[in-house]
């Protein structure tokens, strides 16, 4: 059992290391340079927040962290189309946008797109705080219960809408209009994955029909 749990932790902080590292690669290499200085601020918030996440949780709450590292099956027929998977341009872009000088992003918009992609992973961290079932798929386990307080009391997929905010003002962070494009694919990606938890929810997850009669908007406020 203890090596098990060691294991767990061990995983716990190899996982976001081996991610950052792949951001690295990912951000840098089309820059061909290491002097992309919008990617080392990207890439230092994302690497704090995200070790921050595996310190905080494994000593809080390692059976969110296990299951995320899990992979299983969604429990949904409705999956996205795998084009919707290209939104991932969007960290390739900018690396050569730097490059080849296609953009001219301003240093205040670099600086506040950088504080909103903050935010956006505050607001999934508080998710996490909030819903130790905040799985990676789609799913209903046992002893798994409605949400309703903390971001939830807002609305009813707060963690798409943490992501979907740092995805969509990542270009602006590192510096490139181009990189928007691709950014965008991630509404309608996110939006079908929505619908189809919401009807896995709906079908296996006791009171969350009332819980969507009660907390009317999935996403975003006054909006859907």
């Amino acid at each position: 059992m203890e090596d098990n749990v060691k294991f767990s932790k061990q995983k716990a902080f190899l996982v976001p290391v081996i991610i950052s590292v792949l951001l690295a690669l990912v951000l840098f290499a089309p820059a061909g340079s290491l002097r992309f200085w919008e990617a080392w601020v990207y890439w230092s918030g994302f690497t704090v927040l995200t070790l921050f996440i595996a310190v905080y949780f494994s000593k809080k709450d390692p059976k969110l962290l296990s299951r995320r590292m899990k992979y299983k099956e969604d429990e949904t027929t409705r999956k996205p189309p795998a084009f919707l998977n290209l939104f991932f341009l969007c960290y390739v872009i900018p690396g050569l946008d730097f490059r080849f000088h296609w953009s001219a992003v301003p240093l205040w918009l670099v600086i506040a797109a950088n504080a909103v992609v903050f935010l956006g992973y505050i607001l999934i961290i508080f998710v996490f705080k909030e819903n130790s079932y905040a799985s990676t798929t789609i799913q209903v386990e046992k002893g798994q219960q409605v949400i309703t307080t903390g971001p939830y009391a807002i609305v009813r997929h707060p963690m798409y809408l943490g992501l979907i905010t740092m995805i969509l003002f990542t270009p602006l962070a590192l510096g490139s209009y181009w990189a928007i494009i691709p950014a965008l694919l991630c509404i309608p990606m996110n939006v079908i994955r929505i619908i189809g938890e919401e009807e896995v929810l709906l079908r296996g997850l006791a009171g969350y029909s009332d819980y969507c009669a009660k907390t009317r908007y999935r996403l975003v406020p006054f909006i859907w």
